[in-house]
């Protein structure tokens, strides 16, 4: 039910993106220190991207929940939930994940943490309102899917990364208009990497979309064919993912950092509409009909 080949793969990418974002950040820090003169600026740039990075890593799981507004669920006050969780979690061969609960009347969910042993599952007050058992069953095998193919790893990681780009490019530009001093000298290549340091960080919220977006579509598709194999029940899963496409409540605390960790884009209703113009451009879900199609043709 479990790739290891993806596991392999999301492994590596994870490892990839913390390269990338590390060699990104020195970067726009050594072009605005040569434009500057001021060694300072890459010595701030190096350590800044290398303590984000290792907070990332511990810590993105928390700050996702935090920014999501979720609330951990006890045992005891959702006995059901925990049941359907503690034994889908047996059969896929996992430890069970914690448990926590967004008050959202959308329906949605999504898992987090860097490994299996630091796993969360979260789900909105909507979705339990909203499915029955099978449903229910459906969505929270997708789920644990995502953490036994290492995908939460992945995405929780780039949360955090990508808005760390975005903030530290800002404040390169701030620094550049507001309190950079450039060389008393005719040196022409500390104008070139003063634009070049500009162009970077112009770009920076462009590029860390682009990171976002290297999250590939084909998780979901992963996913939703793991969590059928786990309950053995396609149309389970395929129902809940009709409910939620008919669903016209967009998501209140769901944002573009942490859309692509639903199981259904957070910022859509039921038109398939996002909330932004331009959002469709960067979608980071296939489309659920697609979903719904290759889960009803799966022969188990």
């Amino acid at each position: 039910m479990l790739t290891y080949t993806e596991i392999s793969s999301n492994k590596i990418k994870t490892d990839l993106f913390i390269a990338i974002f590390i060699a990104f950040i020195i970067a726009l820090g050594f072009a605005f220190d040569y434009a500057y003169n001021s060694p300072g600026i890459l010595v701030f740039a190096v350590l800044f991207s290398v303590v984000s990075a290792v907070f990332s890593y511990y810590f993105s799981d928390s700050i996702t929940l935090s920014m999501s507004h979720a609330e951990p669920v006890e045992r005891k006050d959702n006995l059901v939930l925990y049941n359907i969780v503690d034994n889908l979690a047996i059969t896929a061969g996992l430890p069970t994940p914690k448990i926590y609960i967004i008050n959202d009347p959308a329906m949605n969910a999504f898992a987090t943490g860097r490994d299996p042993k630091h796993a969360v599952i979260c789900v909105t007050a909507g979705l339990l309102q909203s499915m029955n058992k099978q449903e229910l069953e459906g969505v929270l095998a997708h789920e644990l899917s995502h953490v036994g193919n290492y995908d939460i790893r992945l995405s929780t990681i780039v949360v955090v990364l990508a808005g760390t780009v975005t903030l530290l490019a800002d404040w390169f530009l701030r620094f550049s208009f507001f309190g950079g001093r450039r060389k008393n000298n005719n040196d022409g290549s500390s104008i070139i990497f003063l634009i070049v340091g500009l162009l970077l960080a112009v770009l920076s919220p462009i590029a860390a979309t682009i990171i976002q977006l290297a999250i590939s579509r084909k998780r979901e598709y992963l996913a939703d064919a793991s969590g059928a194999l786990l309950t053995r029940y396609p149309e389970g899963l395929a129902s809940a993912l009709e409910k939620i496409q008919k669903e016209s409540i967009p998501m209140a605390e769901a944002s573009k950092a942490t859309a692509h960790l639903y199981i259904a884009n957070p910022l859509q209703g039921a038109d398939g509409k996002s909330k932004s113009l331009f959002a469709g451009l960067f979608d980071t879900h296939p489309p659920i009909e697609e979903r719904i199609k290759r889960l009803r043709e799966m022969d188990i």
